[in-house]
């Protein structure tokens, strides 16, 4: 799926961590460089979508700038982005700009000096957060300024198979999945009807990042949107967090889930009737599935205009091997201009993080009303952290989690007690 196509694996994250730790310890950039104006280049993600977006706003930028012209090109291939990233930094072949940068990857690329500290522009802040909003606040770095232009998101919300939840006798249309409860519920009802063989499928894999479309979204809509860090501290040990990975462990000691990896789409296949999943499955699943969306669950229901969720975003870094960074930003913000960013959003159905995207862009919610309900969630999100040892801070989560929700060995309260003191002892390394 389109969700995991850029994101690393364990062994990636491994080799990315030791390629980084070659480099320096700082990051940001000459003032020369800054005010510097000239050719640059620019990388973009292979998606095909998101480069018939990026060929078009690069040929419109070309067209108007014949003396500060964009070399681009789709990231060279390789396990991941993140590792291709790591590895041109240690060898300083960074470009100007990357539009695919994973947020949890941003404190190792900005500890190993590759990242242009954008708060330094003289209009940095003032923009990113003129144009993001309260959004923005998430992507700070702990110095406080942004080594990151927060770009665009994929809000996860629970798509249902309305086939699926006819054949079980569940209301198709406006099933109420709001509470645990409710859930486990419909769940159990699809299972024993026969309709599909599980309720839900997560992929049930150890990998760091699976725990941002199980754990992670719907502990940000219980916890009103807290993050799995905050002030340096880990917060997966709180009630919120415990009665979410209690809700999953129910659902996969109920064999309401699948514990093994499925070699396919269980979703499209038929094999669940629910997935976790992004605007981006719209398009994917297109008439291939008969499907709904609604917010994911919390215990007690929260109404859908104050769930959070998981963004699942990709934002825009820029280098600092790139020697005219001065219209580096300016194509970072012509980018991520109001009218680009509709382009974005017609091209891709994904939604630029913007302030008050819904109303912004109310027509084109009204002529795609099946993205309308993500246009509203992508104001309520919560991203993974972006310190210097997020990667490893999420996998000791998604072991815990692996151990005692997905296998159902020990309790939950231990394993996640180990996690965050794992998380805690990351944390303070700088």
């Amino acid at each position: 799926m389109q969700r995991r196509r850029i994101l690393i694996s364990i062994v990636t994250a491994a080799a990315l961590a030791g390629s980084l730790a070659a480099c320096g310890s700082s990051g940001g950039s000459s003032s020369d460089a800054m005010k510097a104006h000239g050719p640059i280049t620019l990388w973009y993600s292979n998606n095909a979508q998101e480069l018939q977006w990026g060929k078009a706003m690069v040929a419109s930028w070309n067209s108007a700038h014949p003396k500060e012209q964009i070399k681009a090109q789709e990231v060279p291939a390789g396990k991941s982005t993140e590792e291709v990233i790591g590895a041109a930094i240690t060898a300083g072949t960074t470009p100007c700009l990357v539009f695919n940068n994973l947020p949890a990857a941003t404190g190792q690329f900005q500890k190993a000096g590759g990242l242009v500290d954008l708060s330094k522009f003289s209009d940095g802040d003032s923009y990113i957060e003129t144009r993001s909003g309260d959004s923005a606040k998430q992507y700070k770095s702990a110095d406080g300024d942004y080594y990151q232009m927060p770009w665009k998101s994929n809000p996860v919300m629970i798509f249902y198979n309305k086939t699926l939840f006819e054949k079980a006798g569940l209301d198709p249309n406006n099933p109420d999945l709001s509470t645990y409860d409710k859930f486990l519920a419909a769940a159990k009802q699809i299972k024993s009807s026969g309709a599909a063989p599980y309720a839900i499928y997560p992929a049930p894999t150890s990998e760091f990042f699976q725990v941002n479309f199980d754990f992670l979204p719907l502990y940000a809509a219980e916890s009103n949107g807290k993050s799995m860090i905050e002030d340096g501290k880990a917060t997966i040990t709180s009630p919120e967090a415990m009665d979410v990975a209690n809700f999953w462990k129910t659902i996969y000691s109920d064999g309401l889930a699948g514990n093994e990896q499925y070699q396919g789409d269980a979703f499209a296949d038929g094999k669940s009737a629910m997935a976790i999943v992004g605007p981006w499955a719209i398009a994917y699943y297109g008439d291939k599935v008969k499907w709904g969306s609604v917010p994911v669950p919390t215990k007690d229901g929260t109404t859908p205009e104050k769930t959070y969720t998981f963004p699942d975003a990709k934002n825009i870094g820029m280098y600092t091997s790139c020697k005219n960074q001065g219209t580096a930003w300016d194509v970072l913000k012509f980018a991520t201009s109001k009218d680009e960013d509709s382009k974005l959003l017609n091209v891709t159905g994904q939604m630029p993080i913007r302030d008050q995207l819904s109303t912004v862009y109310a027509d084109y919610f009204t002529a795609h009303p099946d993205y309308k309900e993500f246009g509203s969630q992508a104001a309520r999100t919560v991203d993974d952290p972006s310190g210097p040892n997020t990667i490893a801070q999420m996998q000791a989560l998604r072991d815990a989690y692996t151990k005692s929700v997905i296998s159902g060995s020990g309790s939950v309260e231990d394993a996640f007690k180990a996690a965050a003191d794992k998380i805690d002892k990351l944390a303070a390394q700088k």
